[in-house]
């Protein structure tokens, strides 16, 4: 790398150290609403921790290891210096002071919103201020992720743009365009309400903008993992990506088919329309489709190496595979808690299943397996893979890999299971305490101390992540070039309209138009839908 190494390895520092005191926040609340305590006799500081924990996870882990990731993707598929440093520090200490102020306000009580906007319920402005902190900051780095592929095109005219840095793009576009909903929410309606300006709210149209950001993040959030997917996995298990091909076409589709689907968050909402809840039903089940070619591609790619290894027969491939490889590990452990969350996410975005589950713990399930499952582990990957490079230090101890690997999965399945299960009972979210001594929910306790024993060894698995990349030592060797898996057919042009995202961007913003486009202007033009402001402490 040439001049970011400081600027990554601040933004994974801050990133993981904060997502570490999350994840103790995370297990607080567990604990707390478990038979294993007494209850706190406060609600608030509980809503407090639900706030500061969904933050953390939502907002600022995962901008800034996209930042990060991002940047470290430009130098080294790019193979040419950062363009704009001084400009990524200002968005870099841009995302640290919103992150204060939104943590501050939390921690003074000021902002416990559940870390959704969702009005009635209005919080400090700082809170929000804040969080706007964050987002200019991440429109740096999307502006100079463009700047930079502009500047590697000029001087490579007509060469193929590397599937990392294609892929890089595309998730700081879909995030550019994704966080518009939230920014227009924030700055056009609940920033008034927040410094009294008004008294009342459009809440329907607040919720609809919110839907524009809500789902969406989604996949800005898995973008480092598919880029991982794609460009770290096969080289790291010592093979080739089956399809490069596949890989932009997955990045593409992302772009099309993540936006204009958020209306499905708002199923039990009466002031949408059942039009559009039936169209944004229709293009959620769409975005299985990158999703499932990723599964094919990747799975092919681990096939070629288990025959490279020696692999006979329809499955003997499988158990000739580096299962020691940690890479191989997360992989596999991702793949798994993608399928359980997505399996999850059917019944979601399924208009009449929806009612069953609307609102319970299977919601918290599923979307814990897919963020802080499949996601974070690659997440984990992603340092890993990038340490020695950014620390000059020799190979991470692939048995602590393995083992904080294994403590992660296995206490993620212990976690979200029990919560899909009493959610098929109808056991509420984000409910500050439970009276298990009930008879209707006496049979839930098992369940609940169950899910605390999973997140105690998420708790530990985290702390073996910090040390792990905390206690790697430098040598005055020269680390080995870092270098992206290569393509089973390297050399391959691609279609000049996998080459760009110039289509897909407009695509990305047409389908938004059209599926959000009537909902706002109806909901704008609907007086009765704005309703008395309750700040936070008056609900």
């Amino acid at each position: 790398m040439y001049l970011a190494k400081r600027l990554v390895l601040a933004h994974f520092w801050v990133a993981f150290i904060a997502f570490f005191a999350a994840i103790l926040l995370g297990e607080w609340q567990m604990y707390v609403r478990s038979p294993l305590s007494p209850w706190v006799n406060n609600p608030e500081h509980y809503y407090r921790s639900v706030t500061a924990h969904g933050t953390v996870m939502g907002y600022v882990l995962p901008t800034l290891v996209a930042m990060g990731f991002g940047y470290a993707i430009s130098e080294l598929s790019l193979k040419q210096p950062l363009k704009g440093v001084r400009w990524a520090w200002a968005g870099f200490w841009l995302v640290i002071a919103g992150t204060l102020m939104a943590a501050i306000t939390t921690a003074l009580g000021k902002s416990s919103v559940l870390y959704t906007f969702y009005p009635p319920m209005i919080a400090s402005s700082f809170y929000y201020l804040g969080i706007v902190l964050v987002v200019v900051g991440s429109w740096i780095w999307v502006a100079l992720m463009s700047v930079n592929l502009y500047t590697w095109k000029k001087a490579n005219p007509g060469a193929t743009v590397p599937l990392a840095m294609y892929g890089n793009v595309a998730g700081a576009y879909l995030w550019a365009w994704t966080s518009v909903g939230a920014a227009v929410e924030i700055l056009t309606l609940i920033l008034p309400a927040s410094l009294g300006f008004t008294d009342t709210i459009n809440a329907g149209l607040a919720r609809v903008f919110f839907s524009w950001t809500l789902h969406a993040i989604v996949y800005f959030w898995l973008m480092p993992a598919y880029i991982a997917f794609y460009t770290l996995f096969p080289r790291a298990i010592g093979g080739r990506l089956y399809s490069d091909t596949m890989g932009r076409v997955a990045f593409a589709l992302f772009l099309v088919f993540s936006m204009p689907i958020g209306i499905h968050h708002l199923f039990a909402d009466p002031q949408v329309g059942a039009g559009f809840k039936f169209v944004h039903a229709a293009m959620t089940a769409m975005v299985s489709i990158p999703t499932l070619l990723t599964v094919f591609t990747i799975v092919a790619s681990a096939e070629v190496v288990g025959r490279l290894r020696g692999g006979k027969g329809p499955f003997g491939w499988v158990r000739a595979l580096p299962w020691d490889n940690p890479m191989m590990l997360a992989v596999t452990f991702a793949f798994i808690m993608l399928g359980f969350g997505g399996a999850g996410g059917i019944i979601n975005m399924s208009y009449q299943l929806n009612e069953s589950i609307h609102n319970t713990q299977w919601v918290t399930g599923h979307f814990h397996l897919i963020f802080a499952g499949a996601i974070v582990i690659m997440y984990f990957m992603v340092a890993y893979e990038l340490w020695p490079q950014l620390r000059n230090s020799g190979p991470l101890s692939a048995r602590l890999v393995r083992t904080q690997l294994w403590l992660w999965f296995v206490g993620m399945m212990i976690l979200t299971m029990p919560w899909h299960l009493v959610g098929l009972l109808g056991a509420p979210r984000r409910m500050a305490y439970y009276d298990y001594t009930h008879p209707a929910l006496e049979p839930q306790a098992i369940t609940v101390t169950i899910s605390t024993f999973g997140g105690l060894l998420l708790v530990i698995s985290a702390a073996m992540f910090l040390y792990i990349l905390a206690t790697a030592k430098r040598q005055s060797a020269l680390v080995p070039e870092f270098a992206f898996s290569k393509a089973v057919h390297p050399g391959t042009k691609p279609p000049a309209v996998l080459n760009s995202l110039g289509l897909w961007v407009a695509m990305m913003i047409a389908l938004t138009v059209v599926n959000y486009g009537y909902p706002i202007v109806q909901l704008a033009l609907t007086p009765e839908a704005s309703v008395p402001i309750v700040p936070v402490g008056e609900r």
